[in-house]
């Protein structure tokens, strides 16, 4: 279960730094790396997925014991809003291609979760 828990810690720390980019990003306006309208887009779905609350619980929960259900929920949770995002940035792929590296990160990650052996 030791693995399980390095896993789950590693999602969440990928889960902070992918706002973490975002947030910088969306801050840095003068950027010529994205069109503000759609990485504020972004920053929204990361918010009304509450991405940092999954991530502030993903670590909390598997900081000494593993919960495997309560684990498995909050990445479902994960997943619902990471495919919206993945979705989205796939129909602005211009404007948004840098986000791409660190959506297949997230994705692949999040489905070691998903196969439940």
């Amino acid at each position: 279960m030791k693995f399980e828990m390095q896993k789950a810690n590693l999602l969440a720390e990928n889960i902070n730094g992918f706002i973490t980019y975002v947030q910088k990003c969306h801050v840095n306006k003068n950027s010529t790396r994205f069109t503000p309208d759609k990485l504020y887009q972004i920053k929204l779905f990361i918010e009304e997925y509450k991405f940092q609350i999954l991530a502030d619980e993903l670590i909390r929960i598997n900081k000494f014991d593993w919960d495997e259900k309560y684990t498995y929920y909050l990445v479902d949770q994960f997943i619902k809003g990471l495919k919206i995002i993945d979705e989205y940035v796939k129909n602005h792929y211009n404007d948004l291609f840098l986000l791409t590296g660190r959506l297949y990160t997230l994705n692949n990650l999040s489905e070691t979760f998903s196969r439940r052996e």
